[in-house]
């Protein structure tokens, strides 16, 4: 159960051995120390352990009619391993009593050796085994909930652009109307259709780039919030944190100023036309 609410949760139990500590370079011990192998002793994820009950440090909790005591909880960044508990993969093939592996992680020495290594195993008849790389296995369990975030961001970020270029217009548009005299003054004095369609889109760009960074400010408080999803392949629960990266911010901006000259387009090219004699008179 979850701590606070005692709502039930799927959590991922991992059956390793005491070399998978080295193998995975990510993972490192932030409370206690590492399980005994053949004990009833595991180790639970920083997510695990701080969102559920009975996974903190010296906890005991129950599951495969065994009681587990929790020994280390181990920190592997913004990975799924922080939302896996951990134990002897002998005693956990008893206790849910299995009799195979589902998986097995090695790493080559020379990662060049990878495609012979494939071919090898899988061509073995006593083996009925599938090889991967490990990313292209993950990319294959998160493809479904990848591609469900992907569409839902698609859809968001169009519904919220029309929106944005919507207003953007709008708002140019009353400037224009509010202004008009002040371009028939610029007019008057020497500048160009050509000066006026590029001031009134530097505004637009300006207000769209306003935009992006009101719109910034509440996004960057994503980086302190951890949000949890189910993995569909195992019917998990995994946490994951959003990172505001360079790059997504660089992006982030262009789509800003790009809606922002999009929607003040046509609000400039009307300044921009607005007939010399129209402009003198309403001055």
């Amino acid at each position: 159960p979850r701590r606070g609410t005692g709502q039930p949760g799927n959590v991922m139990i991992r059956g390793v051995q005491p070399a998978s500590f080295g193998l995975r370079r990510e993972v490192r011990l932030a409370q206690g120390r590492w399980f005994r192998p053949g004990s009833n002793e595991i180790v639970a994820g920083a997510q695990i352990a701080q969102r559920y009950q009975g996974a903190g440090l010296g906890e005991t909790v129950r599951f495969a009619m065994r009681d587990w005591r929790v020994v280390g909880v181990f920190d592997a960044g913004n990975t799924g391993f922080n939302s896996e508990i951990w134990g002897d993969v002998e005693q956990l093939l008893q206790a849910f009593r299995r009799t195979a592996f589902s998986s097995a992680t090695l790493r080559l020495s020379d990662p060049g050796s990878f495609a012979g290594l494939k071919a090898r195993l899988e061509s073995d008849p006593r083996l009925p085994v599938q090889v991967r790389r490990e990313v292209e296995f993950y990319e294959a369990q998160s493809r479904r909930l990848a591609d469900f975030i992907r569409l839902l961001g698609l859809v968001l970020t169009a519904i919220f652009g029309l929106g944005a270029v919507l207003g953007a217009m709008i708002t140019m548009y009353a400037q224009v109307g509010t202004r008009i005299n002040e371009i028939g003054t610029m007019r008057a004095l020497g500048f160009q259709r050509g000066h006026i369609l590029i001031a009134f889109l530097l505004e637009a760009g300006l207000l769209g780039a306003l935009g992006w960074l009101i719109g910034m400010l509440p996004a960057a408080l994503l980086n302190f919030i951890t949000l949890s999803t189910i993995n569909w392949s195992s019917f998990a629960e995994i946490t994951f944190r959003f990172t505001l990266t360079p790059e997504i911010l660089l992006k982030s901006l262009i789509f800003g100023l790009g809606m922002g000259l999009v929607g003040g387009l046509l609000p400039a090219l009307k300044a921009a036309r607005l007939p010399l004699i129209d402009a003198l008179r309403a001055a």
